[in-house]
C-alpha cells in the first residue's frame, strides 16, 4: 500500500547527503531488500506535487514493472512515458541503494506538453495524477493503433481486426480501472435503472480514525433527488423524486511501504519513519485549520 500525502514541510538542500548515508545506516546491511533503491527528487520551483506522486507510482510494483518493461522496447519517439521510463530506469540500476536524483528531463517535458505545469507555481497532486495516467494510456492506445494499421501485433502476429474502431485497453487500465455502477430507483414506481461508469480513482472524505471500508460506506450512501434536481423515469416519463446510490494545495510529501517499513519522500529528502506515524496523516479532523498533514491520494492494492 502506498499514501500519498500532502502536508508542510521544509528541508533543506545541503541536508541531502547525510540523509541519505543515514536512511542507509537506519535500515542496515542486512535489512536493506535486494535490488531497491531509495531516492530523493529534486524540487525544481514548487514540483513536490510532481515529485510526491511519482515516488508513490514507482513504489506500485505492477506500474513500476510495464513502464520498466517499456524502457526495454524499441527507442521511439520522445514523449511523457518515455521521459518516466528514463527516471524509473536511473533510479532501478543506480549502484547506490540511496540517494537523490534530478527528475529534471521528465519535468521539462511535463512543462512542454502540459501549460497548466508550465510554470514555477504549486499545483494539485491529484489533477497531475490523472493527467499523468492518461496521457499513458493515451500514448499507449495510440501506439497500438500505429501497429494495427500497420498491419501487425508487438508480437509479430498479423493483425486481422484494422476496423475495430474501440481503443484496447492498457495496462495503465488493467492496473488502475474499476467499474462504479449507479443504481437510481424511482420512488413512484419503484423501477431501477443502473448505469456502469469506468474510473481510475475515486474521490472519498477520508476521516480521521476510520478505516477505509468505512469511508467507501460514506462515498456509497444513498442520496435523494428532489426538487430541481429530480429524476427523469422512463417508466413514468416524467420526472420523479428517486433514491441514487454512487460515488486543497500544500506542500505534497509520499508515504511509502516498501517491504517490510515505511518511508517518507519529501522531495529530496527519504526517511524512515514508524508504522505508529501513518494515524499522524490519515483523516482529517474536525478541525482542518490546525492540522494539514493529512492524506490527499492513497493506493491500495486489491485482494484476489
Amino acid at each position: 500500500m502506498e499514501i500519498l500525502m500532502t502536508v508542510s514541510k521544509f528541508a533543506s538542500i545541503c541536508t541531502m547527503g547525510a540523509n541519505a548515508s543515514a536512511l542507509e545506516k537506519e535500515i542496515g546491511p542486512e535489512q536493506f531488500p535486494v535490488n531497491e533503491h531509495y531516492f530523493g527528487l529534486v524540487n525544481f520551483g514548487n514540483t513536490c506535487y510532481c515529485n510526491s506522486v511519482l515516488q508513490a507510482l514507482y513504489f506500485c510494483r505492477p506500474f513500476r514493472e510495464k513502464v520498466l518493461a517499456y524502457k526495454s522496447q524499441p527507442r521511439k519517439k520522445e514523449n511523457l512515458l518515455t521521459c518516466l521510463a528514463d527516471l524509473f530506469h536511473s533510479i532501478a540500476t543506480q549502484k547506490k541503494k540511496v540517494g537523490v536524483i534530478p527528475p529534471k528531463k521528465f519535468i521539462t517535458r511535463l512543462r512542454k506538453e502540459n501549460e497548466l505545469f508550465d510554470n514555477y507555481m504549486q499545483q494539485d497532486a491529484h489533477e497531475f495524477l490523472n493527467y499523468l495516467l492518461n496521457t499513458i494510456a493515451d500514448i499507449l492506445q495510440e501506439e497500438r493503433k500505429q501497429e494495427k494499421q500497420n498491419g501487425r501485433l508487438p508480437n509479430g502476429n498479423i493483425d486481422s481486426e484494422n476496423n475495430n474502431s474501440t481503443p484496447d485497453p492498457t495496462w495503465v487500465h488493467e492496473i488502475f480501472q474499476g467499474t462504479l455502477t449507479n443504481e437510481t430507483r424511482c420512488l413512484t414506481c419503484e423501477t431501477i435503472s443502473s448505469k456502469d461508469e469506468d474510473f481510475l480513482d475515486l474521490s472519498v472524505d477520508v476521516e480521521q480514525n476510520t478505516s477505509i471500508t468505512h469511508c467507501l460506506r460514506g462515498f456509497s450512501n444513498t442520496e435523494t433527488l428532489c426538487s430541481e434536481y429530480k429524476y427523469y423515469c422512463e417508466e413514468c416519463r416524467s420526472k420523479q423524486e428517486a433514491h441514487k446510490r454512487g460515488p486543497n494545495r500544500g506542500h505534497y510529501i509520499a508515504i511509502v511501504k516498501s517491504h517490510d517499513f515505511w518511508l517518507l519522500f519529501d522531495d529530496d529528502i527519504v526517511e524512515k519513519i514508524d508504522a505508529q506515524a501513518i494515524e499522524e496523516f490519515y483523516g482529517l479532523t474536525s478541525d482542518i485549520s490546525k492540522n494539514s498533514e493529512s492524506g490527499y491520494i492513497l493506493f491500495y492494492q486489491s485482494r484476489d
